[in-house]
């Protein structure tokens, strides 16, 4: 069963008042391009995540997000009360001397002193807390990959569509083929037969005709088209990763519809080609899209 590249996933994780979110999405790309916004914290982890996401998903165009939301206590910037008590004291102390008035606002003149409101400790990722990540990490790109399998059902199922339309267009074209040998012979009787008093070589004629009906003849091209629609379905069933693989082979079944078409002198099989050629195009532009 193959697989899309477009996909999505999302986990969040919880640990001690963090909210921990990852976002993983990605879309068709010819190789593995991987951006990612990692919150501080975490970026220390970075090719962990890297190494993590790019062994998982193997190739489109991902964006990978991590980020954390803190609870309202967690986030509040703590009182240095200590220091907020001593510069009370110290301002309490300069009026008295001073014999000037305690100010009604002496609160938020406090709070504005040097330091009274910094946060100084350092943040560090705990062990506990990357495993938690790491949990969190795993279930969005096992989203992704869920999702990633959904949309590469669907493909399959579209893809086995049109490969049997073509087929089947293949066949179409058989009756055909078969009527325009004798009208090619014909057309080319009537027309040294309505030349007067024109002698010709019949052996001569036939060997001719021969001749140009193998130049003709589409026999190969419908062979091998016959064998790529096989091995387009058997290589969708190897499994993912066959994307490029399938592209590949498209573009050889394109070769035998469009020498086909060159050698299809009747309107009826060019009508059957175009047909080939509009299902032809639906699966290339599909195919970019698989993984």
């Amino acid at each position: 069963m193959i697989q899309s590249m477009t996909g999505y996933g999302k986990a969040i994780a919880n640990y001690k008042g963090k909210k921990i979110t990852v976002e993983v999405k990605s879309l068709n790309s010819k190789a593995l391009d991987l951006s990612t916004r990692i919150a501080p914290l975490y970026r220390e982890k970075e090719m962990e995540i890297r190494q993590m996401v790019a062994k998982a998903l193997e190739r489109g165009k991902v964006d990978f997000s991590l980020w954390v939301e803190k609870e309202a206590s967690a986030e509040a910037t703590p009182i240095n009360v200590l220091l907020a008590t001593n510069y009370y004291q110290q301002l309490k102390g300069l009026s008295e001397k001073l014999g000037l008035k305690e100010p009604e606002d002496l609160l938020t003149t406090i709070v504005r002193m040097p330091d009274v409101m910094t946060k100084t400790e350092i943040e560090e990722l705990e062990e506990e807390e990357w495993d938690c990540v790491q949990t969190a990490v795993n279930e969005a790109i096992k989203q992704l990959i869920d999702f990633r399998k959904q949309e590469g059902a669907a493909l399959q199922k579209k893809f086995e569509e049109k490969i049997n339309n073509i087929a089947q267009l293949l066949r179409d074209i058989e009756p055909y083929e078969k009527v325009r040998v004798e009208k090619i012979k014909q057309r080319i009787t009537d027309g040294l037969n309505a030349i007067p008093n024109v002698e010709y070589d019949k052996n001569r004629l036939e060997q001719e005709l021969i001749y140009y009906i193998e130049k003709l003849d589409i026999s190969e091209e419908k062979q091998r088209l016959a064998n790529h629609l096989n091995y387009f379905v058997e290589t969708m069933n190897e499994g993912h990763g066959q994307g490029k693989k399938l592209g590949f082979i498209a573009q050889e079944m394109g070769r035998e519809i469009n020498t086909t078409g060159s050698k299809s002198n009747q309107a009826e099989m060019q009508n059957i080609v175009v047909k080939m050629k509009d299902e032809l195009e639906q699966i290339k532009e599909q195919v970019l899209n698989a993984l």
